[in-house]
């Protein structure tokens, strides 16, 4: 019964935390961002302030993400600013999901380590198990709580740089085109933004709003090279960079950089397509010939068996 009851303690005090944090998070100055959203309300409506737009957002971004933030600047208050660093970039390399902080997403590790812990506590007692076994469940939830939050930030990371290797081709095609029917750089970007909905129209998203509110456009490229760890990405922000330091046309550059992406998405599918057998070798050894071997020597080793013990 004691174990039970420290489960739930723990439990409760996570949640305690939580709200907590919630409760005491300290309101930001809205005077100067109410008076910016009364300026794009469309006219004849009463401008939106900032508690209606703070209502109108889910409960994640109301409540639990600054709750989040607010408990993980706690926890790593002195934690070495490398690692936060590292973090965040990694968040950034996700995309930021959920908008998660380096602290916050800290916070996050933290409360999915208690959480799965007091669960394995749980099945623990549930199952009767004895004491050096009782302590495998907390300890499997507990480890199990800290490493999934990074697993599936690991899977993010992945998911989204193969989204923008994969969408690369089609927006250099259109950039191409635009550009060469005309329009700027930045109005083909547009037009690609306006047409993909994927991570890389995300980024060139980003890109735009950087220029627009004065960053340079060759700075703000860049970081998004450094953003996204694409090596095709990159190459293609260089070969752009330098054709605005050197003064060649863009619409060269865009094309020969097309036909470039479309070489090695070729060369990546070829080297996939050779290692299909070696991938298919051991699925076949330890699936499929033992079937075999059992349906073709079967009867013999039956036939075998039955021979000898007839002679016995």
């Amino acid at each position: 019964m004691l174990p039970v009851i420290v489960a739930a303690i723990a439990a409760c005090s996570v949640l305690c935390i939580v709200l907590g944090f919630a409760l005491s998070a300290s309101p930001r100055p809205g005077d100067l961002l109410e008076a910016r959203l009364a300026q794009f309300t469309e006219s004849g409506r009463m401008p939106a302030t900032l508690t209606e737009v703070e209502l109108s957002l889910p409960l994640f971004e109301r409540v639990l993400r600054p709750a989040l933030d607010k408990f993980g600047g706690f926890l790593t208050r002195r934690a070495q600013a490398g690692t936060q660093q590292v973090l965040q970039e990694r968040l950034n390399l996700a995309g930021r999901p959920w908008g998660l902080t380096a602290s916050g997403f800290t916070a996050l590790r933290l409360m999915s380590f208690l959480l799965c812990g007091s669960v394995g506590l749980g099945l623990s007692v549930l199952l009767a198990l004895t004491m050096p076994m009782w302590m495998c469940g907390p300890g499997a939830g507990g480890v199990l709580g800290y490493l999934m939050p990074q697993m599936t930030l690991s899977r993010r990371i992945k998911k989204r740089q193969k989204g923008i290797l994969l969408a690369l081709p089609n927006a250099l095609d259109l950039l191409t085109i635009s550009v060469e029917a005309g329009l700027s750089f930045d109005a083909a970007l547009t037009k690609v933004i306006e047409k993909y909905k994927n991570p890389l129209a995300q980024e060139f998203t980003q890109v735009l709003n950087e220029v627009r509110l004065g960053r340079p456009r060759l700075e703000a490229l860049d970081d998004m090279a450094k953003r996204c760890h694409v090596d095709e990405l990159t190459n293609f922000i260089q070969a752009v960079i330098q054709s605005e330091q050197l003064g060649v046309g863009i619409a060269n550059v865009l094309r020969i950089q097309s036909e470039e992406i479309r070489r090695r998405r070729r060369q990546r599918a070829e080297e996939l397509g050779q290692k299909a057998p070696l991938k298919m070798l051991f699925p076949m050894v330890g699936c499929i010939f033992p079937t075999l071997f059992i349906v073709l020597l079967g009867p013999a080793i039956i036939e075998v068996a039955h021979q000898f013990g007839g002679g016995h």
